[in-house]
């Protein structure tokens, strides 16, 4: 199991406890050999890579690509979660969570979507999130 963690704030972020939210997340889901590429940006590079390559301009939280989705598969490599970390910041605030309990919460949906999972529509947006919170609750609670 490999994950890779690039910061591109100038905010420290946790590498220990992302490691160990997806290392927990590919052990559940019996991916032991898996690897992830965490990318921990800022409102501008989020807000340009969601208008790139989602069409969207304008920030979210969270953007995935599994790498079955990219024009090299490599063996092993799950995919890349990129996490906008002041939008991290502004949804914590509005919903009275913690920083870090929104920010793994957040971690865990980018992990969902590289496992296949997808919320396109309302009712797969509420299996991810019951998913989700069920994993957050039983093994980071």
């Amino acid at each position: 199991m490999l994950v890779e963690v690039s910061n591109r704030t100038r905010r420290t972020v946790n590498r220990r406890l992302i490691s160990a939210v997806i290392e927990k997340f590919l052990t559940v889901h019996r991916l032991p050999r898996a690897q992830v590429s965490i990318t921990v940006v800022g409102d501008y590079l989020m807000r340009r890579l969601n208008r790139q390559w989602r069409g969207r301009d304008r920030v979210t939280d969270v953007l995935s690509w599994r790498e079955q989705d990219g024009p090299s598969v490599q063996p092993d490599f799950l995919g890349e979660i990129i996490i906008d970390w002041p939008q991290i910041v502004r949804q914590a605030r509005r919903q009275g969570a913690s920083v870090k309990d929104e920010f793994i919460f957040i971690l865990v949906h980018g992990l969902l979507h590289l496992i296949g999972y997808d919320d396109k529509e309302e009712s797969q947006a509420r299996q991810m999130e019951r998913l989700g919170r069920r994993f957050i609750a039983k093994y980071f609670s």
